[in-house]
């Protein structure tokens, strides 16, 4: 399984948390990063939202259909990130778009095994995927990406 923990791009100040829209430089931020997704994600994937306008923006920047998950609000639980991604018997590729502190800490827990604040970048993300190797699971990274990098 390939996931891809996509922070959602910058967002406007102030006003209902929920409701913030992404700005003009997030939605380059989420284009820039689209792109570079599509190039590699395989032909069939699939995108997990954050109910937050400014995830939902960032994630429709891939052009297909996207699931919103209440429980990626701000605020979510490690295991809530991992249950809404199927991970790790979801076959394929999940994108999940939400929030920090919260995507942060699932990254650190899928590599680390312990609960820790690691920070994701606005519009950046961590790609990682799991395999077996001598009858352990591992997880392995794949990318790491900020949007000032393309």
């Amino acid at each position: 399984m390939d996931l891809i923990l996509w922070r959602h791009a910058e967002a406007e100040e102030g006003g209902p948390d929920l409701e913030r829209k992404l700005t003009a430089k997030g939605h380059k931020q989420a284009a820039r990063i689209a792109e570079w997704l599509l190039q590699r994600l395989p032909a069939k994937f699939a995108v997990i939202a954050s109910p937050a306008v400014r995830a939902r923006q960032t994630a429709e920047a891939l052009g297909v259909a996207v699931k919103i998950a209440e429980k990626l609000a701000p605020g979510a639980a490690v295991a809530d990130i991992l249950k809404a991604a199927d991970w790790p018997d979801r076959k394929g590729a999940v994108v999940v778009v939400g929030h920090q502190p919260d995507l942060g800490g699932a990254a650190a827990y899928l590599l680390s095994g312990s609960q820790a604040e690691w920070t994701i970048k606005k519009g950046g993300l961590w790609w990682v995927s799991n395999r077996v190797r001598n009858e352990q699971a591992q997880v392995v990274v794949r990318a790491v990406m900020a949007p000032d990098f393309l």
